[in-house]
């Protein structure tokens, strides 16, 4: 069976993802109602990785936003590998499942990404504030 394998560099160039089309390892997951759980006792970090224009309509209460652009620079604010557990959310999980899958080789065996994202978080109506600051160059 022929494997093509996709390569994207993140900025800094040091968090690599490595996606296989034949074979990919299943990341772990928490549904989504674990994570609002999780933010609202604090129990948790919740680590939403959409980028900032993304951010601008509306976060989670309580997540660290650390947009997929700027995680190999960052990378240092999340847990220590083996750690505190943490969670990843994005817009529909596709890029949190990638990254947390990236994090799981690298020794975060600590970190799961959220089944459904933001997207269901938004349908349930659950609730959402601007983000703590303004991005560079947006308005919010």
């Amino acid at each position: 069976m022929k494997t093509r394998t996709f390569l994207s560099t993140l900025a800094g160039g040091s968090l690599l993802l490595a996606l296989s089309s034949a074979v990919m390892a299943a990341a772990p997951f928490v549904n989504l109602e674990d994570a609002r759980s999780a933010l609202e006792k604090s129990s948790m970090l919740v680590v939403d990785i959409r980028e900032a224009s993304e951010h601008a309509t509306g976060v989670a209460k309580g997540a660290v936003l650390m947009p997929m652009s700027q995680i190999s620079k960052r990378i240092g604010e999340l847990p220590a590998p083996k750690t505190q557990p943490f969670l990843v959310i994005c817009n529909t999980q596709n890029r949190s499942s990638r990254i947390v899958e990236q994090l799981q080789a690298m020794g975060y065996t600590n970190a799961s990404y959220v089944k459904g994202g933001m997207s269901q978080w938004a349908q349930r109506g659950w609730p959402m504030v601007k983000p703590a600051s303004c991005p560079p160059k947006m308005s919010c």
